[in-house]
Formats: C-alpha cells, sequence, structure tokens
C-alpha cells in the first residue's frame, strides 16, 4: 500500500475519531483488519470533544473528508426509511448546503478560464452561490442578451483530492478481494472501477452540458420532465452556463400540498420517467437526490419534474436493457421461473444452476412485496434478502447495473416522501408492456433490418479486399500461411452467404405471413406462425458471426 495512501486512511481516522465516530465503524466487519490505524492517532484522542447530535457529526465528518464521502451521504439522505429522523434530517443539508467556497475564487476562475473580464462575458454576476454541492457550486447571473443563467463552476483542486481518495477505494477494494473471501461475489475492483468513471465523467463540465443536451432532446414537448437549455458558448471543462429554471425543491412535500400539487400524480410521473428513461431512451439520470429535482406548478393539477446537475449519467447494454425488462415483465406476472430462467440465460448466475431451487427462492423474496404499496416495501430489506440468496447460487454483482440500482433507490427514496401509498408495480407496468410491445412491432423490426443492411453489404464488398490481402501477403511470404488466409476467406463468404439467405428468407415469410392474414378468414394461426418464423429469422441474421475452421 503506497505511503499516501496510509496517510490518507489515517486522516479518514483522525476525523472519525474527532466527531466520534470511530466506534460505529470500528464495529463494521470491513473494517476490522484497518483497526490498528486508531492505535497510529493518539493525538486524536484529545480532540473527542466536538459537540453537536450525531447527525450533526455525521454530516460534519463527511463535508470534512471530501466529495466521495458526500456523494455517499447525499444518497444515504434518501432513504429515511433507513435512518433515524434525526440523521436523515442532517444528511438531507448535504443535498445543497455544502459550505461553499469564496464567490472571489469562482470570479477568478471564470476570467482565468475565458481569458477576459467578468464584466465582459456577463451582464451580471451574483458573487454569492446560490447552492453549493460536493463537486461544484452554482451562481446567478445573467447574460448579455438578459436571459437569466446559472453559473457552475468546479471546486478547486478537486481532481487531486479525488483521485486519492479513489486510490484509497482501490486499495481496499484489492484487500477485501484477496483476504475476504465473502467480498469475492461482490466484486469489489470491478465496482470501484465503475465507480471510478463515474466520478471522473463528472470532473468535466463539458461532459455533464452533452448529457443535459440529450436529455433535454429526449423530453423535448414532454409533460412529464423539463431540462435546461445549455449555452454552449459559454461551456469550458470547469464552467458551465445553463438556463435558470425556478421551481419547489421535491423534498418540500408540504409547500407543493399547499399550493395544490396533485401529489399522486406527481409521484406516479416520477415512475414513468424512471422508466422511459431506461428503457425507452436507455439514458438516465443517475444523480436523483432531492437537491437536483424541482417541481414547476404552474398547473398545480399536472405539475412538471425540472432536472438539474446532469454529471452522472447512466445507460445499459442492450443485452442486459432486455434481460432486466423481461424481469421486470416476469415479476409483474409473477412468473418466478421466468426469472430463474432469465438469471441463468444471462449469466448472472452459474450454468448448471437448477431452475427449481433457484425459482423457490426468487418467490420467497418477491411474493410477500407483490402488489403492496411503497409505505410497505423496503428495497432496502429485499436487496439484503436478495444477496442473502444470491450467495447460496454463486451471484455476482453486475458492476454495470450499479447506477440502475442507485437511482432505483433515489426513486424509492423520492416517491416515499411524496405518496406513500404509490404502488410502484402498477404505475410501471403500462410503460414497460408498451415498450415491449413496440419492439416486436413490424415497424420496428424493419427499422432494425435497414439499420443493419448496411453492414451487411459492406461485409460483401470487403471480399474481395480479403482476397487480394491474402494473396499479396501469401507471395511476399508475410503471411503466417496461405491457409489461414483462405480460412479466413471461406469464413467470410460462407457468413455472407448464410446472412444473405437468412434475410431473404426472412423477408419472404413475413410478406406471406402478411398476405395470408390480409386475404385468409380461416386458418389464421398460419399467417401469424410465418411472421413468428420470419422474427427468429431475423434474430439468427443480427447474431450470426462468422466461425473459422
Amino acid at each position: 500500500m503506497r505511503p499516501r495512501v496510509l496517510a490518507r486512511l489515517l486522516q479518514i481516522q483522525r476525523a472519525l475519531v474527532r466527531h466520534r465516530l470511530d466506534e460505529f465503524v470500528r464495529a463494521t466487519h470491513m473494517y476490522r483488519p484497518l483497526r490498528y490505524l486508531y492505535y497510529f492517532s493518539p493525538w486524536t484522542w484529545f480532540q473527542r470533544s466536538v459537540g453537536g447530535s450525531r447527525g450533526q457529526r455525521l454530516r460534519l465528518a463527511l463535508e470534512e473528508l471530501g466529495p466521495i464521502f458526500v456523494k455517499f451521504g447525499q444518497a444515504l439522505s434518501t432513504r429515511r426509511d433507513l435512518l433515524p429522523v434525526d440523521v436523515a434530517d442532517e444528511l438531507a443539508k448535504l443535498q445543497d448546503n455544502v459550505p461553499p467556497f469564496s464567490g472571489d475564487i469562482a470570479m477568478a476562475m471564470i476570467e482565468r478560464t475565458f481569458g477576459k473580464p467578468l464584466d465582459e462575458i456577463f451582464g451580471s454576476f451574483d458573487r454569492t452561490p446560490l447552492a453549493a454541492a460536493s463537486i461544484a457550486q452554482v451562481h446567478a447571473a445573467a447574460l448579455k442578451n438578459g436571459d437569466d443563467v446559472v453559473v457552475k463552476v468546479l471546486r478547486p483542486g478537486m481532481r487531486e483530492v479525488i483521485d486519492l481518495d479513489l486510490e484509497v477505494l482501490d486499495a481496499l477494494a484489492a484487500l477485501a478481494d484477496e483476504y475476504w473471501v465473502e467480498a469475492r461475489p461482490v466484486r469489489p475492483i470491478e465496482v470501484v472501477r465503475e465507480y471510478r468513471k463515474t466520478v471522473t465523467d463528472e470532473l468535466d463540465l463539458m461532459r455533464e452540458a452533452g448529457n443535459a443536451s440529450q436529455l433535454k432532446r429526449n423530453f423535448a414537448g414532454s409533460p412529464l420532465l423539463y431540462v435546461p437549455q445549455i449555452h454552449w458558448d459559454f461551456c469550458r471543462q470547469n464552467v458551465m452556463v445553463m438556463e435558470r429554471i425556478r421551481g419547489v425543491i421535491v423534498s418540500q412535500v408540504e409547500e407543493l400540498r399547499a399550493r395544490g400539487t396533485d401529489i399522486a400524480k406527481l409521484a406516479e410521473n416520477g415512475v414513468e420517467i424512471f422508466f422511459t428513461q431506461v428503457f425507452r431512451h436507455n439514458f438516465f439520470h443517475a444523480d436523483m437526490h432531492p437537491g437536483n429535482i424541482f417541481v414547476q406548478i404552474e398547473d398545480p393539477k399536472n405539475p412538471r419534474y425540472a432536472a438539474v446537475d446532469f454529471g452522472i449519467v447512466g445507460t445499459l447494454q442492450p443485452r442486459d436493457q432486455h434481460y432486466l425488462a423481461e424481469n421486470f415483465m416476469a415479476f409483474f406476472n409473477r412468473d418466478y421461473g421466468r426469472i430463474a430462467r432469465l438469471h441463468i440465460e444471462s449469466g448472472w448466475v452459474p450454468q448448471g444452476t437448477r431452475v427449481d431451487e433457484l425459482e423457490s427462492a426468487v418467490r420467497t423474496v418477491c411474493e410477500p412485496i407483490y402488489n403492496k404499496p411503497l409505505k410497505e416495501i423496503s428495497f432496502a430489506q429485499v436487496l439484503l434478502r436478495l444477496f442473502e440468496t444470491a450467495r447460496r447460487f454463486d451471484m455476482q454483482v453486475q458492476p454495470q447495473l450499479i447506477l440502475l440500482q442507485k437511482t432505483l433507490f433515489n426513486i424509492e427514496g423520492l416517491g416515499r416522501q411524496l405518496y406513500p401509498e404509490l404502488d410502484l408495480w402498477k404505475t410501471a407496468q403500462p410503460v414497460l408492456s408498451e415498450w415491449m410491445r413496440e419492439r416486436t412491432r413490424p415497424r420496428t423490426i424493419l427499422k432494425e433490418i435497414r439499420t443493419h443492411l448496411p453492414d451487411a453489404l459492406m461485409s460483401l464488398r470487403q471480399i474481395p479486399q480479403i482476397l487480394q490481402t491474402a494473396v499479396r501477403e501469401a507471395a511476399e511470404g508475410t503471411a503466417p500461411s496461405v491457409e489461414a488466409g483462405l480460412a479466413e476467406l471461406r469464413a467470410e463468404m460462407r457468413w455472407a452467404a448464410s446472412r444473405r439467405d437468412t434475410a431473404i428468407a426472412a423477408g419472404v415469410l413475413w410478406l406471406s405471413g402478411l398476405i395470408w392474414l390480409a386475404q385468409t378468414t380461416q386458418y389464421r394461426w398460419f399467417g401469424g406462425l410465418q411472421m413468428i418464423a420470419a422474427i427468429l429469422l431475423f434474430v439468427r441474421f443480427k447474431a450470426t458471426r462468422p466461425r473459422i475452421q
């Protein structure tokens, strides 16, 4: 372990002791191997007089330790079902009330970034920040044309601080992976690697601006979600300028009720937004703590969300998206056998796992929460039981799904605050069912065929080039062997011919099925059977790959 990592661990220990939190941390299993650090910091024994409630001490310790710890507190603050009230109230202050850095420093950074005085960039600029977060803070301003905007500025020195804390996490993950057998299914090294990418992306405000623009396009004209306009001429890697939006912070439920907001509809819209982002758009806001979500209530009966802070967004691979959707639908239909088979097919549990045993375990966890309102469900408890089940079947954590799980927890926390009677499953099922139907519509399938047809044609066009290269390398003696080149050529030709034949057969079957259904009143099932066969052939068309023999 590098000296700078050990020094940071001692610094963390010192902060925990100073705020009288070390007893709680040392009581956890993960921290026990490092408890000796306590004895290497005896100077902190005389600093254990910091006052305040336990919630205040926890908040102050997280603020002192830096952005990664603040983000942990922000995520935890949305789960009031897991926390005592006093602790939850204090952690909620981390959402938009992190101590700011000097406005003069922010102004100097902006002038240095643009290479000109501030009054040449903005018509006005408020040196007092509107809000401060763990990585950046925002200031109100106005452009020269009078547009109200907010200016987001990175905290100075953030990259160095975050790099060190990520190095600490890497070291702890490596120790856990090597010495703690029970941690291996959690894949701590891969989890930290995924988290590293997420946090590093947040340090580039140009990337955040791009995320905001994409999300705005996805919800253009939507009555569900409003995304502010980005002013690209004023965006740099450490400065971002966007439209200023106004609304009520989503956690201010009493204020929303006082203004006559339809809280039930607002909660249902939140669920619809989440599933729309994940499955229809495959691009979702993954930092949905209350400090980043506002409610516009010009029409209280039709409230609309407004989002800010787009530094963390998530996407899914098509395979994961498909299996997640299928799992959700199987849960809605109480088809626990299907869930078990999907977990085996996806590789989330080892091949050879008994389907009946996994089905029984899934039923035990899922059946008690089916059709219950949100106030009677604790995803945290469900997740703990699923982890216990997972250990029995050697199920591994999927690092690529961690952002999605985090976002789902945030959604549950928001929903619990807004409208505990929300039926999460009843609200989500129509959205997901429509997306599943849309994927199998003829128009969607034909669109995918048109999308992938150029790839197949390009492969055909490459065959002469492959032949020329193989002949030239054989003549020059630079090829490993003529046989290898010929084997590659034969595989490419077989692949191209197979894809061509499969595409033609699928097209003929699809057209035949349509004609049969249009002109025949009896035995209509035969037309449907032809169309199903066409779909299966198309799936095979997409999955076929050349094989060298």
